[in-house]
């Protein structure tokens, strides 16, 4: 009896082998020096191209609504690809990427993530990263656990210091070109003073043609959960030690470019990963005259079939202006699903 009961064990292992995809443990390094670092983002990136406005912020009010469906079926440890300034870092917070690569079509945009990433490395906590990303000083009564709403209230009564704005800007460039050694040239140090003294000018009612900045920090979910990555003492210091390792890596690209998406998907595919959530936006919308291009890029990217996209229309309802979409899917057919009526 216990011999044919171990062969009944062993019989059923074989066959949950069988049926259930394999895949190595992936290679991802735990962390990027920082030659490695400015390497991959110089070796990757294409040049500088066109984009129709200058958004510095976000502008989708519903981005946190396909966070909940996300969070259940992606496991903490995958790689992350983005596009656009910070609601790649509340994705980043909630999705628990173990890399996450930000791809844009501006320099402007990875110039703006080497400012996050230096604001992140010199903001202990979420009060400081307010106030040092909109040149304003801190109240005394608030805490690293203070809530959002909390801090930007608080914020909103302190005016902008624009001898605070120089010293930050100065430790900024500082700690990009002196700490870390990145190779900026003196039209990136341009660039950056000009982003940076637009928080500075507009504080936290920035905005990119829809919510303000802190609007935007505390939107939530259809349930009422806000999942930001300024929402929380945990979720602000899982992207802060990202940055301070290293492992969030804004590259410039076309997604329909010749370079940037395939060396991303090469580079997973050197280390057994694979790309478990894209958020493209609208990006697609611009695409129209180059969507060969754009499939084709797809297609080298390593997937499963739990991969997906985060898609966002300007056409959409309230319900619907972010969505879900099966990157394997697309892979197959080349279509990208119409704006649905309700999240799927």
């Amino acid at each position: 009896m216990r011999i044919k009961t171990g062969l009944a064990i062993i019989a059923t292992i074989f066959l949950v082998l069988a049926v259930a995809p394999f895949r190595a443990a992936d290679t991802l390094p735990a962390r990027f020096d920082d030659s490695a670092f400015w390497k991959m983002i110089s070796d990757s990136s294409e040049p500088d191209g066109h984009f129709t406005a200058d958004f510095y912020t976000s502008n989708e009010p519903a981005y946190q609504a396909v966070i909940p469906q996300l969070a259940k079926s992606v496991a903490p440890g995958g790689v992350y690809v983005g596009v656009g300034p910070e609601q790649n870092f509340t994705y980043i917070a909630a999705l628990r990427p173990k890399i996450a690569f930000i791809v844009d079509i501006r320099r402007d945009i990875m110039l703006e993530h080497l400012m996050y990433k230096a604001l992140f490395e010199m903001s202990a906590d979420r009060a400081d990263f307010v106030g040092t990303l909109f040149s304003r000083k801190r109240p005394a009564d608030l805490t690293a656990d203070s809530p959002v709403q909390t801090i930007f209230q608080a914020y909103a009564s302190v005016r902008s210091d624009s001898e605070l704005a120089e010293q930050n800007l100065k430790g900024i460039l500082g700690r990009l070109k002196t700490v870390h050694r990145f190779a900026l040239s003196d039209s990136d140090d341009a660039i950056l003073r000009t982003i940076y003294f637009e928080f500075f000018r507009w504080g936290p009612q920035i905005s990119s043609e829809g919510p303000n900045y802190s609007a935007l920090m505390m939107r939530t979910d259809t349930d009422g959960r806000n999942w930001s990555f300024l929402a929380s003492r945990d979720n602000y210091d899982r992207v802060r030690t990202m940055h301070e390792k290293n492992l969030i890596a804004p590259l410039v690209g076309d997604f329909a470019g010749p370079k940037t998406l395939r060396m991303v998907g090469q580079y997973l595919r050197d280390h057994a990963a694979i790309a478990n959530v894209f958020y493209v936006s609208n990006v697609e919308d611009y695409l129209s005259r180059s969507w060969t291009g754009w499939t084709a890029n797809v297609a080298t990217l390593p997937i499963d079939s739990s991969s997906q996209f985060i898609r966002w229309s300007l056409y959409g309802g309230p319900s619907s202006s972010n969505w879900l979409d099966s990157i394997s899917d697309f892979v197959r057919t080349g279509i990208r699903q119409q704006v649905p009526g309700v999240l799927r």
